[in-house]
């Protein structure tokens, strides 16, 4: 492979590095496949959830990691959000809408504004919201919000709720905490989609305080999700891992993608015409083509002689006879070759040259200047001895 087309190769792997040639996808079609994606993966999240005992041993063991790696960031931002309302409020907010609101905004600002890099975009938030459903699935984590209290976290949403939508279950409206899977933790998708908002607003976006306001968004995420006590800082670190994966695997992915439809339009493809169909109707204007005659078929004739060179005043008088016409050109006397008599026309009449010499015009039977044969066939005298110029 040429340096220039592994380069490229190379550059495909990364998100938004090659855009897709072709024409925008089909906004309904993409519509219903974010609608199926997205319940397909709360349909994945239920299905995941555990009896708790699991989950919550899962949960006091990353926080044990944390605290021997001096990584508990969640304690002190928790402690701050409890005693400070006008903190812990606007981060109930942002953790309960903004993670539904700014994804989908984002995914159909680059479907409308940088079409080309749609499919890219798509891809990566696909692939990696499949990867974080199998850590759900494989790993399911207790938030700190539902450990014992003697570990020391409170959860702000159900502190806060009469200022909010939410109930004391996760994000989920009153009422409907059921419905969703409040061990679904590990990894973090919340910062984890934050992050891919956040990548491409600074890649793809024109104005300076868009770029700022993206690179910003994925960082506010991650102290909102631990000031809440909805998740870990581990949390947040596998969220940007699995997200970093799905980067990586985009473009192998769309690849793969492309040769599965070639091959199945290659099979399940339109067939090609049968060698039994019926001939096409000439038009009404076409003409028939005659069809050829065998040669033995053909009636024997000479061949026509060719044309003889005009004749000389010597034998003008008496012209040669004429070679019968060939078959070609009795149906058209028109055409007839030069010198060939025709049947049942007259011989055509020589015409008479006159030629000139020394400044005398003679006639055809003319010897010298001025003198003619005398001597006719009626028998009456025709001498004239005038010369030709006098008459």
């Amino acid at each position: 492979m040429p340096h220039s087309a592994a380069a490229r190769a190379r550059a495909s792997a990364r998100v938004g590095a090659t855009p897709q040639p072709g024409v925008r996808p089909r906004w309904w079609a993409e519509l219903t496949l974010v609608i199926l994606i997205y319940a397909a993966y709360s349909a994945g999240r239920l299905l995941a959830r555990d009896d708790g005992s699991a989950a919550v041993d899962h949960g006091l063991a990353i926080l044990r990691v944390e605290k021997a790696l001096f990584l508990n960031a969640e304690h002190p931002l928790n402690r701050l959000f409890t005693a400070t309302p006008a903190l812990a409020v606007p981060a109930d907010f942002v953790y309960a809408s903004l993670h539904y609101l700014v994804t989908p905004a984002v995914l159909v600002w680059i479907f409308r504004r940088r079409s080309t890099h749609y499919r890219t975009a798509r891809s990566w938030l696909t692939i990696s919201t499949l990867l974080g459903l199998v850590g759900f699935t494989l790993l399911p984590t207790s938030p700190p919000r539902l450990l014992d209290a003697r570990h020391g976290f409170v959860d702000t949403m159900a502190q806060y709720s009469e200022y909010g939508w939410w109930g004391g279950e996760a994000s989920a409206p009153r009422g409907l905490g059921e419905m969703t899977n409040q061990f679904a933790a590990m990894p973090s998708l919340h910062v984890g989609w934050a992050l891919w908002c956040g990548v491409l607003l600074w890649r793809h976006a024109r104005t300076p305080l868009v770029r700022w306001l993206g690179a910003l968004y994925p960082a506010v995420i991650t102290v909102v999700v631990m000031g809440t006590a909805n998740h870990y800082f581990l949390d947040a670190v596998a969220g940007a891992l699995v997200m970093a994966v799905g980067a990586l695997l985009t473009g192998p992915a769309i690849r793969a993608a492309d040769r599965l439809r070639a091959a199945v339009a290659a099979r399940f493809g339109k067939p090609p015409a049968p060698s039994h169909a019926p001939a096409p109707i000439p038009s009404p204007a076409a003409e028939p083509t005659p069809e050829p005659v065998p040669s033995h078929a053909l009636p024997s004739t000479a061949s026509p002689e060719p044309s003889s060179p005009s004749p000389s005043p010597a034998s003008s008088s008496s012209p040669a006879p004429a070679s019968p016409a060939s078959p070609a050109s009795a149906g058209s006397p028109d055409r007839a070759p030069k010198g060939t008599r025709i049947p049942g026309r007259p011989a055509p009449r020589p015409r008479a040259s006159p030629i000139v010499s020394g400044g005398c015009e003679t006639s055809a039977g003319d010897r010298f200047p001025g003198r003619r044969t005398r001597g006719s066939t009626s028998g009456t005298s025709s001498a004239d001895d005038t010369p030709a110029t006098a008459r």
